[in-house]
């Protein structure tokens, strides 16, 4: 009884394990679980972050430098000593006795302690650079915006796939079972005298392929599991669990209005008019490099000649400075020709990116009207091709059909089983890929 009992436990343990890490997922789960972990996105999300810094940079430009310093000069240079020496006030008539004291000086050190303000008052490229920060902080949350969009539509793919590969499986496990059911009866009709053998062997040559195609089906699945594990930040061993059947996407019909709004939603679009704005902000700046610039400093000085932050004395200076550049080889005219060149490419990228949308969008809905007949159409042949085989099964059973026809209509089941499983994915696929081409997937099918 001991060694049953731990039989048992070993038998159990391994299903329990299986069971344990496997994971039901819906759709929603799955698109949720990817824009949460996918590397992708988290990668977007801190680029996202390190450009808004860029805004806070451009911002501290307006403020205050201040520095502090503390340095050890030692010299026998005479203009070097003499500047020391006025600057710790230490200068008496003997520095002056003789010639030779003066153009000779013995080697002297200075410890000098300073604190420095310099504060722009106006310069005319800070607020164009300041907006271009600002443009490329919304730039780059756009590029979040769109990795998120991208990753959850993977992540839809990927979920079909899985649904669809699932789904073939199942598929491919029917037509073992009628491939099997074939072969019996070929093999009942040989054995009792009214068949032939070619037809037993025929119908076993049938269940081979059909078993060599569900081992390849099975190996999808188990590929299809990794990928969508690896997308939505799981381990690839895990075990996922997927609806049976792809849910049709339910879509608004296609008017000038929803033209319109994937207009407005677009990435794209929202990322070409901020390169817009961005090139107008460039034409700015260089007109204003024509400009002075204005700034005001101020510092407070100690030197002293023994140890550091002593003071023998005491300096400050304060002032302001006006700088203009008058020539600088026609440097700024050259940008300014490159700023309305950026203009003009601005302007045709918008007009551009407009008219992919336009064309994406509509053909999203030419493609879903497309999906949406393959599937009634392969739903009627599986009908007819199931009423097929019930058929030629009868009339084999019954000597009125050979196993070549009957085995030829259940190469056809299996092959519109297949495109049905096909159909349904694409369907389901179409409606995702209208929403992705009007910029609102994550939106819509997160509802």
């Amino acid at each position: 009884m001991h060694r049953l009992l731990i039989l048992c436990t070993l038998i159990l343990l391994p299903a329990a394990s299986a069971e344990a890490s496997s994971l039901k997922l819906t759709v929603k789960d799955a698109l949720r679980m990817a824009l949460d972990n996918n590397s992708n996105v988290k990668a977007a999300r801190y680029n996202s972050e390190a450009t808004a810094e860029g805004a806070e940079i451009a911002t501290s430009r307006y403020l205050p430098t201040i520095s502090f310093e503390e340095s050890l000069m030692a010299s026998n240079s005479p203009t070097n000593v003499f500047i020391m020496k006025l600057d710790e006030g230490r200068f008496n008539p003997a520095d002056f006795a003789t010639p030779d004291v003066v153009n000779h000086p013995a080697t002297k050190h200075d410890f000098k302690t300073a604190l420095s303000i310099q504060q722009p008052i106006f310069v005319p490229s800070l607020a164009p650079l300041k907006q271009l920060a600002i443009k490329d902080v919304e730039k780059s949350a756009l590029q979040l915006e769109a990795t998120r969009q991208k990753v959850a539509f993977q992540a839809f793919q990927t979920y079909l796939e899985l649904q669809r590969a699932a789904a073939q499986l199942k598929a491919s496990e029917k037509a073992v079972v009628d491939a099997r059911e074939n072969m019996r009866l070929a093999s009942v009709r040989t054995s009792s005298g009214v068949g032939l053998k070619s037809d037993e062997l025929r119908s076993r040559t049938h269940l081979s392929m059909v078993e060599q195609q569900q081992l390849s089906t099975r190996n999808d699945l188990t590929l299809a599991q990794m990928k969508l594990a690896i997308l939505i930040g799981l381990k690839d061993e895990s075990v996922i669990e997927v609806s049976d059947l792809p849910e049709a996407v339910q879509v608004p019909p296609m008017t000038d209005q929803s033209i319109s709004e994937a207009l407005q939603n677009r990435v794209e679009i929202r990322q070409s008019h901020i390169d817009m704005e961005k090139s107008d902000e460039f034409s700015r700046m260089t007109k204003r490099a024509y400009l002075p610039t204005i700034g005001a400093f101020a510092s407070y000085q100690l030197n002293g000649e023994e140890i550091p932050f002593s003071a023998d004395t005491n300096s400050w200076s304060a002032g302001v400075s006006l700088k203009w550049d008058i020539f600088d080889g026609f440097r700024r005219g050259s940008e300014r020709k490159k700023a309305l060149s950026s203009q003009s490419a601005a302007r045709e990228v918008l007009a551009s990116a407009g008219n992919d949308v336009k064309y994406q969008l509509k053909e999203s809905y030419i493609r879903r009207d497309e999906a949406g007949k393959r599937l009634e159409m392969a739903n009627h042949s599986l009908k007819d091709a199931e009423e097929t085989v019930r058929l030629l099964g009868r009339r084999y059973e019954n000597s009125l059909a050979t196993m070549v026809e009957l085995l030829d209509a259940q190469t056809t089941l299996n092959q519109v089983r297949a495109n049905l499983v096909d159909a349904e994915a694409g369907y389901a696929l179409a409606g995702g890929q209208v929403y992705f081409m009007s910029g609102t997937f994550v939106k819509e099918m997160l509802k």
